[in-house]
């Protein structure tokens, strides 16, 4: 029953917010960045926006409903521009699912490899315990890459790094260097435990190599825009990292130790993390099993 009882819980947290989501009154909150770059904030994944006279960019898109709050709330700080391009960080349907409005709109989807192939397949989210239907080919990433891509727009230039497999293995980390500014996608939740997409090649120790390998090349006066939560900076971002390492390592020991999941969750191994991390979408013992099973799948 406890087992049964918890898969549902898993469920329900990954759907319940969609299903129940009321998009009509979700708004659209918009933070000037200067220099022709915004943060659009919604339901989902948080946007960054280049805006100027090459036209407009968006990173990420949020969810499909949303779309044309979206392209109003792009409008009433880049009117008469058209969105050109679409540069997503992932393939999770909170930061894509706008794709196939603005695709159809004229924009040029662009995204890692990865991204194009589990949004065109679709599959069972394991995390979650969720179907995702195949994309509209619409929704699809138009241009993809490897390693690296540079757009050179606005007066500015947008650099997406590919990292190894990390929250999916299509994670891109988007620079605007001329800005010190930085979109990590759902690499950094701010103020929240993160999904791990381990169905998806995702990993702890990958989150923490990825973010590991970002924090050098920024510095104090870098903004950092998560892939959930506030505007923030390399020391919120540090310290995510830290968390990120410490219950990696702490997970493992517990499992090293022969420990069942549930002697695991009863080990409280987030105490000291959650009253700053553990009131988000995942709580504690939810995000302890998330992690678990990302481990014990790469064993």
């Amino acid at each position: 029953m406890h087992k049964l009882a918890t898969a549902l819980l898993l469920a329900l947290a990954a759907s319940s917010a969609i299903a129940q989501q009321d998009f009509s009154k979700v708004e659209i909150k918009t933070t000037d960045l200067g220099r022709g770059l915004y943060l659009l904030a919604g339901a989902g994944g948080n946007i960054g926006l280049s805006t100027g006279p090459d036209g407009v960019v968006l990173i990420d898109d949020q969810y499909a409903p949303l779309a044309p709050k979206i392209r109003a709330a792009v409008t009433a700080v880049a009117p008469n521009q058209p969105i050109r391009f679409v540069l997503n960080t992932h393939w999770h349907g909170d930061h894509t699912g706008g794709n196939e409005n603005f695709g159809e709109g004229g924009a040029l989807i662009v995204a890692h490899h990865n991204v194009r192939k589990r949004l065109a397949a679709g599959g069972f989210m394991e995390a979650f315990k969720r179907d995702v239907k195949p994309a509209p080919a619409k929704a699809l990433p138009v241009v993809t890459f490897g390693e690296d891509v540079s757009f050179h727009v606005n007066g500015l230039t947008l650099n997406a790094l590919h990292v190894a497999p990390a929250h999916t293995d299509g994670d891109a980390v988007v620079f605007f260097p001329e800005a010190n500014l930085v979109h990590m996608g759902d690499l950094y939740f701010n103020g929240l435990y993160p999904v791990i997409d381990y169905g998806s090649g995702g990993h702890i120790d990958g989150m923490v190599a990825a973010v590991s390998r970002i924090l050098p090349m920024l510095d104090g006066q870098s903004r950092v825009i998560p892939g959930h939560g506030p505007l923030s900076d390399k020391a919120g971002l540090t310290a995510f990292r830290d968390l990120l390492a410490t219950v990696s390592l702490r997970m493992k020991k517990l499992m090293a130790e022969g420990k069942t999941l549930d002697e695991i969750k009863a080990a409280k191994p987030t105490a000291d993390f959650d009253e700053q991390w553990g009131k988000g979408f995942l709580k504690p013992d939810v995000w302890v099993e998330m992690v678990y099973n990302g481990l014990k799948r790469a064993r």
